[in-house]
C-alpha cells in the first residue's frame, strides 16, 4: 500500500508519497504567497493552500495506482487563526503562526488573566503567535467578522476539512491554541469563555505529528528543526512544565508530551541575509570560506529576531541586530554571524530543558537549513551534543505519512513506524575546541538581548 504526507508549511506546501517500508517514491512542492498588510502582520489565503495541494496532489499520483494509496496525514504550520461562516466560506484571510499584531491580546491575557490560571487551564501561557489572542484580536477589531464564526481552525486542519468534510484537529496542534487543557486533552472551558467562543464552533479532538518524521518519539528523545522557524522538540513520557513558561508543553503524537521551543526565524533569518542583503542565491558558496577549526572566534554577533521572538522571550518587538562590527569586519563573519546567532538562539531553549532536569546527549536535525554541514557543525559545537542525520530530511511530510500508514494497521505503533522507517546516515560530533570556545560566546551572547529589550519597542 501506498502513503501520503502532506506538510502545509509558510511558504510552500509539500507532497510525499511512502510505501509500506518507508520507501519515499516522490515528493512534490507547491509554492504560494505570503503577505504583510502591516509591519508585523503576516497572512495567507486558504485558498491558495487548498489550491496548491490538489495541484501538487495530481502530480504526486500522476504515475501510480491510487487504488493503493491507504491513507494521507496531515502535518504543518501550527497556531494560525482560520475562521470559516456558517455556509463554510473563510471570513477573512489566515493569520498566520509568525504575526505579532497581538501584542495587546497577550499581555491581557498574561497580565490581567494571570500567567497562573493560563498555565493551569492550558499548560501554557500567551505568546503572540498562539490562536487564542488571534482570536481576541478579531473580536476587538473586526467584531462583524467575529460575529460571523461558526468554525474555527488551524492551517493544516482547514486543508483536511476540504479534502474530508471532517472537522477535526489533533492534539499536538490544539496544544498550541492556548484554547486546550494539554494535561487532561479536552478543550479548555476557563479559555472558552475568555474568548467568547464556543465548543461547537471548535473542532473534533483526536490522537495525533511532526517529529514523528526524524524519529522523535520515546522519553528524552530531542529534534532539531532548522526551517522558516527554529524548533527543538523534546518528547517526554510525562506532563510537565517549566516554571517561566518559556518552552510550550503539548501533548505528542505517541501518545505522551513533548517540550517545544520555537524561535520565530531561523532559516528564514539566513534566507533574509542572503536574499535581501547579499543579493545571491549561493549559499553554499558564501560559507565556502568559514572554516571549522576558527568557529568560536568571530567578534560580531546576531540577534535572529527578525518577526520577534517566542522562546524563551516571548517579545513580539524583538528585533534583529548585529553588534560587535569593526572596520575590519568581513562578509563571511557577518554570515557567520547570522548563523551562529539562530543556534544561540535554540540554545536559549535547550538551557531551559536542561533546568528542567532533562540531560540531552544527541539530537536528530532535519529542516531546510539542515543541509548545510556548516551549520549541523554549529549546532554540535554550540549545544555540545552529537546531532543524528536522518537518511530524510523530510520530517514533518515524512511524519505525516508514516502516521497514515499507523492510521491504517500498516505499524501497531508510532514508536514502531519510527523504529523501521527512520534511519540515521551520519553523525556529526561537537569538536572539544570548538565547544569550549562557543560556551564563552555564548555567555556574552544571552547578555545582549536583555542589555538592548527596553530600545525595541522605541524603535518601531
Amino acid at each position: 500500500m501506498l502513503y501520503v504526507g502532506i506538510d502545509l508549511g509558510t511558504s510552500a506546501v509539500k507532497l510525499l508519497l511512502m510505501d509500506a517500508s518507508g520507501k519515499i517514491e516522490k515528493i512534490v512542492s507547491r509554492e504560494y504567497p505570503l503577505s504583510f498588510p502591516h509591519p508585523g502582520w503576516s497572512e495567507q489565503n486558504p485558498e491558495d493552500w487548498y489550491d496548491k495541494s490538489l495541484d501538487g496532489l495530481r502530480e504526486l499520483l500522476a504515475d501510480c495506482d491510487k487504488s493503493q494509496v491507504a491513507g494521507i496525514s496531515f502535518g504543518g504550520q501550527m497556531h494560525g487563526l482560520v475562521i470559516l461562516d456558517k455556509d463554510d466560506q473563510v471570513i477573512r484571510p489566515a493569520i498566520l503562526w509568525n504575526d505579532g499584531r497581538t501584542t495587546e491580546e497577550t499581555d491581557y491575557l498574561n497580565q490581567v488573566i494571570g500567567k497562573d490560571k493560563l498555565s493551569a487551564y492550558t499548560a501554557n501561557i500567551a505568546f503572540a503567535g498562539f490562536t487564542a489572542p488571534k482570536i481576541l484580536w478579531v473580536k476587538k477589531h473586526e467584531p462583524e467578522n467575529f460575529a460571523k464564526i461558526a468554525k474555527i481552525m488551524l492551517p493544516k486542519d482547514y486543508l483536511a476539512y476540504r479534502l474530508s468534510g471532517t472537522f477535526c484537529t489533533d492534539v499536538s496542534d490544539a496544544s498550541g491554541m492556548l484554547l486546550f487543557d494539554v494535561q487532561h486533552k479536552c478543550w479548555s472551558k476557563e479559555m472558552m469563555e475568555i474568548c467568547g467562543v464556543k465548543e461547537s464552533q471548535l473542532a473534533q479532538i483526536f490522537e495525533s505529528y511532526e517529529a514523528v518524521g526524524t524519529g522523535t518519539v520515546g522519553d528524552g528523545s530531542c529534534n532539531i528543526s532548522l526551517g522558516t522557524s527554529g524548533t527543538i522538540f523534546i518528547s517526554s513520557e510525562k506532563f510537565g512544565v517549566d516554571e517561566n513558561n518559556a518552552l510550550h508543553s503539548f501533548a505528542h503524537a505517541d501518545g505522551h508530551f513533548h517540550l517545544m521551543g520555537c524561535m520565530l526565524s531561523a532559516a528564514s533569518c539566513n534566507k533574509w541575509w542572503m536574499d535581501e542583503i547579499l543579493k545571491t542565491k549561493d549559499y553554499a558558496g558564501e560559507q565556502k570560506e568559514i572554516e571549522v577549526k576558527e568557529l568560536g572566534k568571530n567578534h560580531v554577533f546576531f540577534l535572529p529576531y527578525l518577526m520577534g521572538e517566542r522562546s524563551p522571550h516571548n517579545d513580539p518587538n524583538a528585533r534583529g541586530t548585529f553588534i560587535g562590527m569593526t572596520m575590519d569586519t568581513t562578509r563571511e563573519e557577518m554570515t557567520q554571524a547570522v548563523l551562529e546567532g539562530v543556534v544561540f538562539g535554540l540554545r536559549d531553549s535547550f538551557e531551559v530543558a536542561k533546568k528542567l532536569g532533562i540531560q540531552i546527549e544527541r539530537t536528530k536535525i532535519c529542516g531546510g537549513g539542515a543541509k548545510s554541514p556548516l551549520w549541523r557543525q554549529m549546532v554540535a559545537d554550540i549545544l555540545n551534543v552529537k546531532v543524528d542525520i536522518p537518511k530524510s530530511e523530510e520530517g514533518p511530510s515524512m511524519g505525516g505519512a508514516m502516521l497514515a500508514a499507523v492510521a491504517c494497521g500498516e505499524y501497531a505503533s508510532v514508536e514502531e513506524a519510527a523504529e523501521k522507517i527512520v534511519e540515521v546516515v551520519d553523525t556529526v560530533e561537537p569538536i572539544p575546541e570548538n565547544a569550549a570556545r562557543y560556551e564563552k560566546q555564548y555567555q556574552k551572547f544571552r547578555r545582549i538581548y536583555p542589555t538592548v529589550k527596553e530600545l525595541f519597542p522605541v524603535i518601531e
